[in-house]
């Protein structure tokens, strides 16, 4: 199944109150692997940046006036989505000024049926913990030395890694055979009982002949004597 986990960043924290997108990062996944595949944008919001926004990504507005408006180069960014489910952490935030941006210039939202919230998903695995990307990152071993500030693609990279581990880590793909599917997953849904997404019937087979275990003549001989010698035996009271 393919998958895009993406990342935006914004002049601030409400689309509704004039707050625009001005970076958008997306990682490719199918069978959640990353295939290499990448998208990156930076817009023009078309208005000033605020000195804390600023200080979270270090996007001036200065930096953004020489890049395309949104409404510009849109197309490239929805053909790269396709139709694949959309991973993001706290993905209501990014969905909303996606989502903003579209319907600003008339195009249809994507569907929020498409959403999958990492934080929600590590919520539920990790009760009590702290669940944002840096920690989720320190909690799996995910080395972000390299993020200095918020980044979309970089963001995006390192949340595809985190997402892996909240959803079954390195065995991921590790089935006995290619139509092996665990209890608590559902083919006809792609869902498991706690209705996380999965990939099915993807993983080479692994699995060798099985074995025979039936026992001997010889070894059913040397039982029946053993049992035989056992004095005052419960099963033959």
């Amino acid at each position: 199944m393919r998958e895009v986990i993406f990342d935006t960043e914004t002049t601030g924290l409400d689309p509704k109150t004039g707050d625009r997108m001005v970076e958008i990062g997306c990682v490719e996944m199918i069978g959640r692997v990353e295939t290499g595949r990448t998208f990156h944008a930076y817009y023009n919001p078309e208005r000033d940046m605020p000195a804390a926004a600023e200080a979270v990504h270090g996007l001036s507005a200065k930096f953004l006036s020489s890049k395309p408006l949104f409404a510009d180069t849109f197309g490239e960014l929805l053909e790269f989505l396709g139709d694949a489910p959309l991973v993001a952490h706290n993905a209501g935030f990014d969905f909303g000024f996606l989502n903003a941006e579209l319907t600003r210039i008339g195009r249809v939202p994507i569907a929020m049926d498409r959403m999958i919230d990492t934080v929600a998903i590590a919520r539920k695995k990790h009760p009590g913990a702290k669940l944002s990307l840096d920690a989720l990152c320190s909690r799996y071993g995910v080395d972000r030395s390299h993020r200095v500030k918020h980044g979309a693609l970089l963001d995006a990279e390192l949340l595809a890694q985190v997402y892996v581990e909240l959803t079954g880590g390195r065995q991921i793909g590790l089935e006995l055979s290619a139509e092996a599917v665990p209890a608590n997953l559902d083919p006809a849904e792609g869902k498991s009982s706690d209705g996380y997404p999965f990939t099915s019937a993807a993983a080479p087979v692994r699995s060798r002949a099985p074995r025979l275990h039936s026992p001997s003549a010889e070894e059913l001989a040397r039982h029946a004597e053993f049992v035989a010698g056992i004095n005052n035996a419960v099963w033959t009271r």
